[in-house]
């Protein structure tokens, strides 16, 4: 069974932000060896690490009836996920200077824990990670180490970020607490296997052409979502399988601009799949194709994609491919992403590169 989407206890409208510090509370910094960090994070700044990618985590196990969670300088809006003991909120940081998220639910006394997971996309927006604010005296823990069978990582654009599915009916681009990777069909999948996952993905992003001008390949490898970005630490964290799901955008745009579809784009997907099998040497590579229209019917995106697979398939045999069977009009919804994810799930639990998982 896929995770059922989950009951969100959402301060959307009456967030919970403060400057200023309670007396009453004291900071665990950032930089204290308790804190679990996964995902991408710039730790260049120990005492204010920089929390980037989707589905970056903070994790922490701490005792008392008070909580408050302190960002630093933050760009643009990041959205995360808060939860206590299995029950969540959301923390809407916006630019500035700093905030200050204080948990806005009772709390017994006893030992809890913490999770803070990044919602939002890292191109919508990155902030800095202060630490916690406990009771005065109140013990913290490292957390139980997770029990993860396999690592995964996701390259991709709006539809494996989870652009716009908790949206209504239509798409909107100008608040992205509704932009949820945590229920994305990559996370969603990363779930059922009890996966470690790691996503880069950047909305309108495309591997020659999209909306935005950043293509794929300046970008997969960084640490930032910009060219110039240090490179991500791919020594530290190997991925198990990666999974590539672009060419919406190529696709996309063109059409809507009225071009042809871009002839560099076998070269190009070629490239960076190499690239990304360089970066993993030891992984399984999945190559996707669909969630929306462009990806299940587009012909010319079809045909250049299928020739790039095959001649990657036939240069490296931990190289395969799926196709989505399913595929929404408009970004794909929590709905959509639910029976795309138990269909890769499914698939990949048919395979023979997965037996050992």
């Amino acid at each position: 069974m896929l995770p059922r989407i989950r009951a969100l206890c959402l301060s959307l409208f009456l967030p919970v932000m403060t400057h200023a510090a309670d007396s009453a509370l004291t900071l665990l910094p950032a930089s204290d060896a308790r804190y679990s960090y996964e995902g991408q994070v710039d730790s260049s700044q120990p005492e204010q690490p920089v929390l980037i990618w989707s589905g970056t985590r903070v994790r922490l196990d701490f005792a008392g009836e008070s909580l408050a969670v302190v960002f630093g300088p933050a760009v643009a809006q990041s959205v995360f996920n808060v939860t206590i003991d299995g029950v969540t909120e959301i923390a809407d940081i916006r630019a500035g200077t700093g905030e200050r998220y204080v948990w806005p639910r009772p709390l017994e006394a006893g030992r809890h824990q913490l999770e803070i997971f990044k919602r939002s996309e890292a191109a919508k927006g990155h902030v800095a990670f202060r630490g916690v604010e406990l009771a005065a005296g109140a013990e913290a823990w490292a957390p139980p180490a997770p029990e993860y069978r396999l690592k995964m990582a996701f390259f991709g654009d709006s539809i494996t970020a989870g652009a716009c599915n908790e949206d209504g009916a239509t798409d909107q681009w100008e608040d992205f607490r509704t932009h949820n990777y945590a229920q994305s069909w990559a996370h969603l999948t990363a779930e059922e296997f009890a996966a470690d996952d790691r996503a880069m993905a950047y909305s309108g992003m495309g591997v020659i052409t999209g909306w935005e001008p950043v293509k794929a390949g300046e970008i997969w490898d960084k640490a930032y979502p910009v060219p110039d970005s240090p490179r991500a630490d791919f020594a530290s964290w190997q991925a198990d399988v990666a999974f590539v799901n672009l060419g919406e955008n190529d696709d996309s745009f063109t059409v809507a601009n009225q071009k042809p579809f871009p002839p560099e784009f076998i070269a190009g997907y070629v490239s960076l799949v190499r690239a990304i099998r360089g970066a993993y040497p030891r992984a399984q590579i999945v190559l996707l194709r669909g969630g929306m229209m462009g990806g299940a019917k587009s012909v010319p995106y079809r045909e250049a994609w299928e020739q790039a697979v095959k001649e990657l398939e036939v240069g490296d045999p931990r190289v395969t491919h799926y196709v989505f069977e399913h595929c929404s009009t408009q970004h794909p919804r929590v709905t959509d992403d639910l029976i795309m994810a138990a269909e890769l799930t499914a698939w990949l639990k048919a395979q023979a590169f997965m037996a050992r998982y």
